[in-house]
């Protein structure tokens, strides 16, 4: 029972990284962009989802910098591609969402045009 138990225990050890990876994703910014209240700097990110769908809280980290979390908005959607939409809002770059190959992540703290 206990061998059963140990062989049980180390299975679903190694499948928690493949659940974790469901909701994470990398992609690159290439120019400065503001996100909620925090300027980002251009460069590579990770970002991860929790939550219940479609309302989530997404978090923008990176190596050495503080991750940051805003609401954000699932919406299922086949991409394709891996790309980040931004608005100009009073010459500051804004990030609005996110396209990844299977979902869109849209920011619901973004700020709207003409605001």
């Amino acid at each position: 029972m206990k061998r059963l138990f140990s062989c049980a225990l180390i299975l679903a050890s190694f499948s928690i990284p493949a659940f974790a990876a469901k909701n994470s994703q990398s992609i690159t910014v290439n120019d400065p962009v503001k996100v909620g209240n925090t300027q980002l700097p251009a460069g590579s990110y990770t970002v991860t989802w929790s939550g219940a769908a479609p309302n989530v809280q997404l978090t923008i980290s990176a190596k050495g910098t503080a991750p940051v979390t805003v609401p954000a908005k699932i919406v299922d959607v086949k991409n394709g591609h891996v790309a980040v939409s931004t608005n100009t809002v009073g010459g500051t770059q804004v990030l609005e969402s996110i396209e990844l190959k299977n979902l869109t992540l849209v920011l619901t703290s973004a700020t709207a045009a003409g605001e």
